[in-house]
């Protein structure tokens, strides 16, 4: 970095990849902000500076070594910084350039009097980091799966028993537990994640909740989808129906397979069925259906947003929209890890939820090539209008749309 390039830097102020210190601050506020910047996209700290951008120069005797010891000792895990010291910023004094680059290894924690904090930079300033916050930097470093997580409060009795039984005997075909074998209930639902013990206290998963719980709402808020249906291009409070479609992922079977209680899946294709329409005509003196969205893409984007949304994400359930023209669904959450739309183009797999894949797989909701969009979704819609969907990601969420008719 010249000095032109620092002057301007200071010039600029503080933001969310810019921290101005002195070199006399106490070494758990600089760890602090090296951490904010290792849980975010990485960031510079200039030392010998103050916050208005005022150089006053560094005074600390082995001012590079006294950093390097810090960000050993007090940040986990521990990082060797890239540091840099620019000589006469002004008149005889020095400026120590610290570059942050985003860490390869969330969530950092800086320690300090036996505690470890996480820190989070939001604008200019860092903070600490929510739980929830927390909890997706885990997962996104694949460090912890977020559906294995207990959830509080919850027992063996918020699990559908109905379900759990149906999915042994219908879906998978072998034997389960008798129903007052609590003891084999609770070793078998443990072995399969759906289960937690925590120091001899038996909470749902997530994900056992998410599949068979009686009322996954009640713990997680965010576990459905919020159906709307409009009769224009884009969204208005006129909506033609509004619906929050609750429950769990999977379905209850009869005896001949047919479906007594839906699962979401069934619960939002039946919403699309009443809102979307089926134009028929005759060929050849036989009537032919032809529906606006193809029965198996809509199928698969459901699914997919089902099986792949960020469910640690709290208050925010899947968005169903339809419109005049087009469908759309939005999931919560980026894509995962190194997933891109692209990617996901060419069939690229990935599961951010694994147990909830493996067991919808069971229902043949998922298939194990897992590769829909490539697969299904973009040929689907070719086939049927000539139109390929639309896949769109944002800081915040991912969003399916599909277009009723090919545009002119």
């Amino acid at each position: 970095m010249t000095k032109t390039e620092l002057l301007e830097l200071l010039r600029n102020g503080e933001n969310s990849g810019m921290e101005f210190k002195r070199d006399d601050v106490e070494n758990h506020v600089l760890a602090k902000e090296i951490v904010a910047f290792l849980n975010f996209q990485g960031g510079i700290v200039l030392l010998g500076v103050d916050d208005d951008g005022s150089v006053r120069g560094t005074t600390r005797t082995n001012l590079e070594e006294w950093v390097v010891e810090l960000c050993r000792r007090k940040i986990e895990p521990a990082i060797i910084p890239y540091m840099s010291c620019l000589k006469n910023v002004e008149p005889g004094k020095d400026v120590l350039i610290i570059r942050i680059p985003a860490g390869p290894n969330k969530p950092y924690a800086r320690v300090h009097n036996d505690r470890r904090n996480y820190f989070i930079r939001v604008g200019s300033t860092s903070r600490e980091a929510t739980q929830e916050e927390l909890q997706r930097m885990f997962q996104a470093s694949g460090r912890i799966q977020y559906g294995m997580k207990p959830v509080p409060g919850s027992t063996m009795q918020d699990m559908d028993f109905r379900r759990l039984k149906n999915y042994f005997s219908k879906v998978l075909e072998i034997e389960h537990p008798k129903d007052n074998d609590s003891n084999e209930w609770e070793r078998l639902l443990l072995n399969l994640e759906l289960l937690s013990d925590v120091d001899g206290v038996m909470a749902v998963t997530v994900d056992g909740l998410l599949l068979f719980g009686k009322n996954p709402a009640h713990f997680l808020p965010q576990s459905g989808i919020r159906a709307i249906a409009y009769d224009s291009t884009e969204p208005s409070y006129a909506a033609r129906e509004d619906l929050e479609i609750k429950g769990a992922l999977t379905p209850l079977y009869a005896g001949d397979g047919g479906i007594i209680e839906s699962g979401l899946v069934e619960q939002a294709l039946e919403f699309i069925r009443r809102n979307t329409r089926v134009q028929s005509h005759l060929d050849r003196g036989r009537r032919v259906d032809r529906l606006d969205y193809p029965e198996q893409v809509l199928r698969e984007t459901i699914v997919n947003a089902l099986v792949h949304r960020d469910y640690s994400i709290a208050g925010t359930d899947i968005i169903l929209e339809i419109f005049v023209d087009r469908l759309e669904v939005t999931s919560p959450g980026r894509l995962p890890n190194t997933a891109t739309v692209e990617a996901l183009k060419i069939g690229f797999r990935y599961a951010r939820n694994q147990t909830i894949v493996n067991v919808m797989r069971d229902y043949h909701y998922v298939d194990f090539r897992g590769m829909g969009i490539r697969y299904k979704i973009i040929p689907g819609m070719l086939a049927h209008n000539g139109t390929e969907p639309d896949f769109i990601e944002t800081d915040h969420s991912f969003t399916v749309r599909l277009w009723k008719e090919k545009k002119q």
